[in-house]
């Protein structure tokens, strides 16, 4: 079996380089041969999280053609069965790859042969961020329960959305549909998710089914990071409803992950959390999360998206 999790999100410091590194160990405990790539361009940190000062090698080397297979950058980590990709000493262009660029990497990342493959994005909607997380057909995103977070998250979830229809449309099964959606819309621009779907559906009913049952197919998780005791518990069910009412995908709210003053401890003294602190509430709901996602892996296929 072969998995890849993005874990993204709309606002920054929400917790994803911290969640990928500690779910990374977890899984790796699990006797699961795991990998990290940091795509957080331009912002890269995830070796910190992990205890690494200076990885050897990395994303830049694949790019700048120093190594022709993307597995020759993998640097291992102190924990067993976990190893990372580093973009840490990419140039600051990297930020703005060219398609081709991106293209690459999506591919050469397809093609890995690991267990367990966790991306851990940057913030934000450009495409870059949006095509890594549609990598896959299973998606992981961070909230915290602030009412900004809440809010970019959803227009991250509308973008990643809308930027999945899109590649979609663009298979062979819809081609005509495209062009009479294309021309239909206003200079070009499509609308909202749900309105694309429904002029689909006008346009050709049996496609506006196969979109759906395509759309079907993506499943996003997510968790609450950072939760405090003040927080409405059921924050994240209802986050999940409200996600599982307007599209067509299946939205899972997996856990709440306490917040932990010790996680700054951890970070600055270059330690992994979950094994300096392997036994509080915060470790307990890393675990959990860990095994609803081995659980439901346990009867899925390869979880790779379609391609670009």
């Amino acid at each position: 079996m072969f998995y890849i999790y993005p874990i993204g999100g709309g606002k920054g410091g929400s917790g994803k380089s911290f969640i990928t590194a500690n779910l990374g160990v977890l899984f790796a405990s699990l006797g699961k041969k795991v990998v990290l790539i940091d795509l957080d361009l331009g912002g890269s940190n995830l070796h910190t999280l992990l205890g690494l000062t200076n990885p050897s090698t990395g994303l830049h080397d694949f790019l700048n053609k120093k190594v022709g297979d993307l597995h020759d950058t993998v640097v291992e980590t102190i924990v067993p069965n976990l190893s990372i990709i580093s973009s840490v000493s990419c140039s600051m262009e990297i930020a703005n790859l060219f398609y081709v660029q991106k293209l690459k990497i999506i591919k050469a990342i397809q093609r890995l042969q690991y267990d367990c493959i966790l991306l851990d994005l940057g913030a934000g909607t450009n495409y870059n961020t949006l095509d890594f997380f549609l990598t896959s057909n299973e998606g992981l995103f961070v909230v915290t329960p602030e009412p900004t977070s809440i809010e970019n998250t959803f227009r991250f979830i509308r973008a990643v959305y809308l930027r999945k229809l899109k590649h979609l449309l663009r298979q062979n099964d819809f081609s005509d549909v495209l062009r009479k959606l294309t021309s239909q819309s206003k200079n070009g621009v499509m609308g909202s998710p749900s309105e694309v779907i429904e002029t689909v559906m006008k346009i050709d009913k049996s496609k506006g089914e196969l979109l759906l049952d395509r759309l079907a197919q993506f499943e996003l998780k997510f968790v609450l990071n950072q939760f405090r005791k003040h927080t409405d518990v059921k924050l994240g069910d209802k986050i999940e409803r409200v996600c599982n009412k307007h599209f067509y995908s299946k939205f899972k709210f997996l856990d709440n992950i306490s917040y932990d003053e010790r996680v700054h401890d951890s970070i600055f003294s270059k330690e992994v959390y979950i094994m300096k602190y392997p036994y509080t509430p915060t470790a307990a709901a890393l675990q959990n999360i860990v095994n609803k996602m081995a659980s439901n892996g346990k009867d899925a296929t390869l979880n790779r998206s379609v391609a670009l």
